[in-house]
């Protein structure tokens, strides 16, 4: 052979090892992510619908639950897709040569930008439906009963949602782009067809976020409020700790009165049995009124927020004073400077065309950073995106349209955890069209990221920046403003003046206890 043969041959031979290094990489890191999710969701999951005496039930919402893993998965994997790329970039940068990073290239983050497009697809338009109608499927009528005939089912309402989805998107696009090339082009399934209908999908969740967004950034004063101790001069623990404590006497002597009005016994069809531990009955088993088991809840929610109350009554005094201030200080911090960052992308966007959100064909890191603050605007950057994802998810289960959503522990229906997981997969794919749209980097889309059509339209993007720009201080200026004004009135005890003063209204019992 001569000496190009060899070199042909050296060079797929690297090529083959660069692809299998990839490969192992990207399924480290997905198994990895697979495995965090799958503790996550075993800890809100309901017990009862896994231990059921119907082992055909029990069989089916596990492998929900496991189609549910793998989406809650590629959700992790979206929300960190940006930031991972950004920190390669920066480490490339910094050490160039390094032996032990030459792993980290720009076919790798490729690669992974294509996957998690890919199985966002796969995960919104296949396995979460599969899984809903899975859950809920039956069986046809007169065919055994198995888990073998809710498949057949299942994947009948597919086949037919399918079909209904297909000539929805067909009709819309003719609608808005009445050109006989782009419809013709939806025929081509995976080229085209695919990446149009996530397309849509991406700019529902962009709009999703623009909405949440600013409304998570002003809920998360008050919900770090609740994590964290405040200094005395905001907060009289003493107080809320004896309304605390007199509040489940009460309740405590409520039930004792039931109690003995009630003796053991059956009463009628809308009773429920209730055999509280630590509450008095007799040895044998009891029948109580369906607002007996009200009541043992409250008092159980009494007892924790108590002893929630006494271990922040025991926080030491840096925890205190300097805790609350400093939490409250670096979100104020966050989001003023997303809003300035914000701003100037505005004006950007007015002056510089490459201002504007688009796609890279080409993944080059290592060449130059993408802040102009180098490795420490790159650090802003991330943490940035993160902020903006934690508050996107604080305002979307804060919202009253999706409050309903909201998981509780080891208390979560099954049918809630699949729309729990398609809505966080929704926030989170979106998130990096989200913060290259509001210029929160520089770091250009990849792969099929950046084909959305509506990325290169001036007007979408000048007004969702405006609009951003514009809900994040409305609502930061409403709710710093008020917070301050309410924690005044509480630190100087005008909330429990027995008439209210002008200009200062009065808090609600239910304020005052909190």
């Amino acid at each position: 052979m001569e000496a190009a043969d060899y070199e042909v041959l050296s060079v797929r031979e690297q090529l083959f090892h660069e692809r299998v290094r990839e490969c192992i990489i990207s399924t480290l890191l997905f198994a990895t992510l697979y495995i965090l999710c799958h503790i996550t969701l075993t800890h809100f999951k309901k017990p009862a619908e896994f231990t059921t005496v119907d082992d055909e039930d029990a069989t089916v919402n596990k492998i929900a639950l496991e189609l549910c893993t793998f989406t809650l998965a590629v959700a992790l994997g979206a929300v960190l897709l940006l930031p991972f790329s950004i920190i390669s970039n920066e480490v490339l940068l910094s050490l160039p040569r390094n032996y032990y990073i030459q792993w980290l290239n720009g076919s790798l983050i490729h690669g992974l930008w294509n996957l998690v497009f890919l199985f966002s697809n796969l995960s919104l338009i296949f396995l979460m439906p599969f899984a809903y109608f899975f859950t809920e499927s039956e069986g046809f009528a007169g065919s055994r009963k198995g888990v073998l005939g809710r498949v057949y089912e299942t994947v009948v309402m597919l086949m037919l949602l399918t079909l209904l989805v297909l000539g929805m998107v067909w009709v819309a696009s003719a609608i808005v782009d009445n050109n006989k090339t782009s419809r013709e082009s939806l025929y081509d399934f995976w080229e085209y067809y695919l990446p149009y209908l996530y397309s849509c999908i991406s700019f529902l969740g962009v709009l999703l976020l623009l909405v949440c967004t600013p409304l998570g950034l002003a809920r998360m004063f008050s919900v770090t409020g609740k994590l964290l101790v405040k200094p005395r001069v905001l907060e009289d623990l003493e107080e809320q700790l004896y309304c605390s404590a007199f509040e489940e006497a009460a309740l405590t002597r409520r039930i004792c009165s039931e109690l003995q009005f009630f003796p053991g016994g059956m009463i009628g069809m809308h009773w429920a049995r209730a055999a509280p531990s630590s509450l008095p009955s007799d040895p044998t088993s009891c029948w109580l009124p369906l607002d007996m088991e009200l009541l043992h809840r409250q008092v159980l929610a009494l007892q924790t927020q108590r002893v929630l109350l006494e271990k922040r009554w025991k926080a030491s005094a840096w925890q205190r004073n300097l805790g609350y201030p400093l939490a409250m200080l670096c979100l104020l911090l966050l989001t003023g400077l997303s809003v300035l960052i914000v701003a100037i992308h505005i004006l950007e966007l007015l002056i510089d065309e490459a201002a504007m959100p688009r796609g890279m064909q080409d993944a080059s890191l290592g060449q130059v950073s993408f802040s102009k603050l180098g490795s420490f605007g790159a650090v802003i950057q991330v943490v940035l995106i993160f902020y903006l994802m934690v508050s996107s998810i604080v305002g979307f289960y804060s919202s009253p349209l999706f409050r309903g959503l909201r998981p509780r522990w080891h208390d979560t229906a099954m049918t809630q955890i699949i729309g729990n997981c398609v809505c966080l997969l929704v926030l989170s794919s979106a998130l990096p069209v989200f913060s290259r749209t509001l210029g929160l980097t520089r770091f250009d889309l990849l792969g099929d990221f950046g084909r959305f059509n509506w990325l290169g339209n001036f007007y979408i993007v000048f007004l969702y920046n405006a609009i951003f720009a514009g809900l994040t201080t409305l609502c930061l200026v409403k709710t710093f403003t008020a917070a301050v004004r309410a924690e005044l009135i509480r630190a100087f005890g005008l909330d429990r003046l027995p008439l209210p003063v002008s200009g200062f209204p009065r808090a609600s019992r239910k304020t005052q206890h909190q």
